[in-house]
């Protein structure tokens, strides 16, 4: 069986786990990485090529694009309009509908595949809060997310001039309201009142308790290591009292580069439009035949 060729755009965190679990899956192989600067091969394998652009790569099925929230769209659409299809973590929650319409249209129009917002937040914990909903119609779900590291906001706060390094720690408060740590080094020559206002201003930061701290040094503070805890208690029918838990504590970024890789495969079985990972047969986020997988029923 001809295996699914994929391209990783983008080459940071989430563009090095998404190569990792790439090379682990059974029925893609790695048609290269396109990053910024394509002679900087820091963490690639010599056999992969690196290049600026997608279309030096030749012959691509999915792009999986570990870019920047904010350039997700702007990628999707170029990838889409050369017949590539793609899936992409973006994690703007309140933004998600807009990009569906978006790139749905462009999607149909080419023939090609999107699926958005395929991280494991909005993701994975996206199917878990549909599935809830269904066996309890009525009733409260709440989502806390940490302690741990937010890989969007992060990349949200070094957007903002004079940011010279970030990290951005979500702390859960508890029923889905979260207190957002922010430590930053600051460049040279700027005042850092202001660019903790910045950051507090930032839509990313706008709806949350923010504190923005000024350190020494962002790395001795890093670990990856993020988790949520997704909760909802409602009525089966008219019986009520159902609770149900569901918690998982995870490595962010690798968790991440896995989702990605499982919904390029799932794109690649989707008539042409934009989906979100609750629009998806689970099923299709796994290899092989339907068949094989029916054991776990």
């Amino acid at each position: 069986m001809k295996k699914i060729r994929a391209a990783v755009v983008g080459f940071g965190n989430i563009g090095r786990y998404s190569l990792q679990a790439l090379e682990e899956a059974p029925d893609f192989e790695v048609a290269g990485i396109v990053r910024r600067d394509p002679t900087d091969r820091t963490d690639v394998p010599d056999f992969i090529k690196v290049v600026g652009d997608i279309s030096e790569l030749g012959d691509v099925d999915v792009a999986i694009l570990a870019t920047p929230t904010r350039k997700v769209e702007e990628h999707a659409v170029k990838c889409l309009e050369m017949g590539i299809n793609t899936v992409d973590s973006f994690d703007i929650h309140t933004k998600i509908a807009e990009l569906r319409a978006n790139l749905g249209k462009v999607a149909r129009e080419h023939g090609t595949v999107s699926v958005i917002s395929a991280g494991w937040d909005p993701g994975s914990d996206s199917v878990v809060r549909a599935l809830l909903e269904a066996v309890a119609p009525k009733g409260i779900t709440y989502t806390n997310f940490g302690p741990g590291m937010s890989m969007g906001h992060t990349v949200a706060v070094k957007a903002i001039e004079g940011v010279k390094a970030a990290l951005s720690m979500t702390i859960p408060v508890g029923t889905g309201i979260h207190r957002r740590m922010v430590y930053v080094e600051i460049e040279p020559g700027y005042d850092f009142e202001k660019v903790a206002a910045a950051i507090k201003a930032d839509p990313y930061f706008a709806s949350d308790e923010t504190h923005v701290m000024n350190v020494e040094s962002v790395d001795a503070l890093k670990d990856m290591g993020h988790g949520v805890n997704l909760t909802r208690k409602g009525v089966s029918g008219c019986t009520q009292n159902q609770l149900f838990e569901f918690d998982m504590k995870i490595n962010n970024p690798a968790l991440t580069g896995q989702i990605l890789v499982c919904a390029a495969r799932a794109a690649m079985r989707q008539q042409p439009g934009c989906y979100t990972m609750i629009e998806i047969p689970v099923i299709d986020l796994l290899p092989g035949d339907r068949d094989q997988w029916i054991h776990l029923v």
